[in-house]
């Protein structure tokens, strides 16, 4: 008797992102918004946080982990050497395309974006934001408060420097990476526990979201929502496809559809961080070679936000509409420089793009007072961008790939 297959995780995924939607819509109708966001915040949203809290809590081992052992299974630091620097030029022009499509299409848009009423709520914190700040943040002054503090960078840093330290030491220094390497085994057996639970968490937290927002919060921004999207998709399917098909010879449609998990679990999670274990069994199973693949993901999470980067430049636009400032052309380049080097210093988690934003705005003279503007809805932003950051690391993982096999093919045909 032939075995009944059974449904992978990607599958679930959907299904409970289909359930999630389909329930804060019918609690929506049903109860009406207030009473909807009450009960879904109440009764679904705390066992999406719970989901949210064991990510968080794996995240940080997994990063230090993963990049450190990715570095020892490489075995000569000349090799981490080349795929860093390939991986962050990747990141680099992918994330400057990505600034040129958000500031084409919210010009597009601009004529019709509407002039909203002033919000009061306004992201006062982020005023201070500069790009030097960020720059020597970067740089830890111990090596135990980052941890604690789950400072994604500071993190990479830390890995980044010890794996470095190992792979120098040589014999000396073999001890301490089999330790590591038992350590990374452990914590990705503990990722697949909590992996398990995703379709949960996806589901209470989509239900949410759906419940709490409703139709109602398009209105009057449903324009620069629309805008925010078109930019995305624009970056997905040009960008993305081009690179795994020139770069790595992969079709389009075959890695779209492997990463379409992760996608889906970045939109409802809106972290790029807590999607990385789902990100990474993604690409493994494209056949990313696992080195690879734990070296450039947790980077790509950390540094490359493609998505933030479309959405700081529609918001820019949209607000100096708002406000009835125009950008020149002057101020557009100002805005893909910053955007850029705003979106490598964005954390890998959920709403961190709102503090980045305040960093361009004040690069174009636009008061950051006039963030409380579309505050509102930001994650609604926050659940596209997300799934496009995600997208775009898997991509950077599976022409780095394509590369070393190359390289390594040349090398042995000499």
């Amino acid at each position: 008797m032939k075995e009944k297959k059974k449904l992978s995780l990607g599958a679930w995924i959907m299904i409970g992102l289909a359930a999630g939607i389909a329930v804060g819509a019918i609690l929506w109708a049903a109860m009406g918004a207030e009473a909807a966001t009450d009960f879904t915040a109440s009764y679904l949203k705390p066992f999406g946080d719970i989901f949210v809290n064991l990510l968080k809590f794996i995240v940080v081992p997994l990063v230090l982990l993963s990049i450190m052992d990715g570095m020892f299974s490489m075995g000569d630091i000349g090799k981490v050497g080349k795929i860093g620097w390939k991986t962050v030029v990747y990141f680099l022009a992918t994330t400057a395309v990505a600034c040129v499509i958000g500031l084409v299409v919210a010009n597009l848009f601009k004529g019709n974006f509407p002039v909203l009423s002033l919000a009061e709520d306004a992201a006062y914190e982020a005023k201070e934001s500069d790009i030097m700040t960020t720059i020597k943040n970067i740089f830890p002054s111990n090596a135990v408060q980052p941890l604690i503090d789950a400072s994604m960078l500071q993190i990479i840093v830390i890995a980044l420097l010890f794996g470095c330290g190992v792979l120098v030491a040589g014999e000396k220094g073999k001890p301490f990476a089999t330790f590591v390497s038992s350590f990374n085994e452990v914590t990705q057996t503990v990722m697949s526990f909590v992996l398990r639970v995703s379709p949960i968490g996806v589901f209470c937290l989509m239900s949410w979201v759906v419940a709490a927002q409703g139709p109602k919060i398009l209105g009057s921004l449903g324009l620069v929502l629309l805008a925010a999207y078109i930019g995305y998709i624009i970056h997905t399917v040009l960008v993305y496809s081009m690179s795994v098909k020139v770069f790595a010879g992969m079709s389009p449609m075959k890695f779209f559809k492997g990463i379409l998990p992760a996608a889906v679990f970045a939109f409802t999670s809106t972290s790029s961080v807590a999607s990385l274990p789902v990100s990474k069994e993604c690409c493994d199973e494209m056949g990313v070679e696992k080195d690879i693949s734990s070296f450039v993901l947790p980077l790509g999470a950390t540094i490359n936000m493609d998505g933030t980067a479309i959405y700081q430049c529609v918001a820019a636009i949209f607000l100096a509409k708002c406000i009835g400032m125009e950008l020149g052309v002057t101020q557009m380049v100002t805005i893909v420089v910053t955007a850029t080097l705003a979106s490598i210093g964005t954390a890998g988690t959920s709403g961190a793009g709102m503090i980045m934003l305040a960093m361009v705005l004040e690069a174009v003279g636009i008061p950051t007072t006039y963030i409380g503007i579309i505050y509102g809805i930001d994650r609604l932003f926050d659940m596209g961008r997300t799934a496009l950051n995600v997208v775009g690391d898997a991509s950077c993982a599976i022409c780095v790939n394509h590369w070393e096999a190359k390289a390594a093919a040349k090398k042995a045909a000499k």
